[in-house]
């Protein structure tokens, strides 16, 4: 029993969890968004320190009751609003609702993205939650954007925020993005020419990604073609008569 009892006195303690409340008591951050007249925005350190990135700068804070300020000057104030709203309760509005590839109605915004401005906003949360390391969060924000019905206009706007922002080998984003042009392209190039040509001109990656998608799908349905060939390609061997000629 003794052997026992001293096994269970060098067991690792538990944790204690840290409740809701409790973190509410934890010291406030201000964070100043934008750069000539930065809007303040606060938040509590315990939240905050989810991401860590702010965990790292939180660690630097003196500890005597001192204002704890973070500057932002490049950041989007809408997506640091969203992005904080994640760490306080797991989610941001609209909301994904369970079950169906559609979010909650917003009143303020158009049922269609013509502007691609409802695609931006969550593309900027994805980006700014993978700076700040939330993954959560940006695989929160890459399943919404899949929710959003927009334009040739909206998706144009959308993939030159994509490839202007992420890394060439984020396939999470761009792979969709380069999927969604290479199966339309020769339909919506119609509507939005002289934008898609300038866009591959931009950004050359974004032209090749479409190129290699086509070509990759037109070798899989040559492989399939010849896995399975349709009865009205094979050529039949041909009849010939067997009456003999006078």
């Amino acid at each position: 029993m003794e052997a026992a009892d001293d096994v269970d006195a060098e067991a690792d303690p538990v944790e204690e969890r840290k409740t809701f409340a409790s973190s509410l008591m934890s010291p406030v951050v201000t964070l100043m968004v934008g750069k000539e007249e930065p809007t303040l925005l606060q938040a509590h350190q315990a939240f905050l320190v989810r991401s860590p990135y702010f965990e790292d700068i939180c660690s630097k804070f003196a500890e005597d009751g001192s204002p704890r300020h973070i500057e932002l000057p490049d950041e989007d104030f809408d997506a640091v609003g969203c992005f904080l709203e994640f760490l306080y309760t797991g989610e941001y509005f609209p909301r994904k609702i369970a079950g169906q590839r559609t979010l909650e109605h917003d009143p303020s915004i158009p049922p269609i993205d013509d502007s691609g401005i409802q695609l931006l906003k969550h593309a900027k949360i994805y980006t700014l939650a993978q700076k700040w390391g939330v993954a959560a969060l940006q695989t929160l924000a890459a399943n919404k954007i899949h929710c959003i019905n927009s334009t040739v206009k909206g998706e144009i706007e959308y993939a030159r925020y994509v490839y202007a922002n992420t890394a060439p080998d984020d396939t999470t984003i761009r792979a969709p993005v380069a999927n969604f042009w290479a199966t339309r392209s020769h339909m919506l190039r119609s509507e939005a020419e002289d934008e898609f040509k300038a866009l591959c001109l931009e950004f050359p990656q974004f032209g090749f990604d479409i190129l290699t998608r086509v070509l990759d799908d037109k070798l899989k349905r040559e492989r399939n073609e010849k896995m399975h060939p349709s009865s009205g390609s094979v050529r039949k061997r041909p009849r010939h008569s067997s009456a003999t000629g006078a």
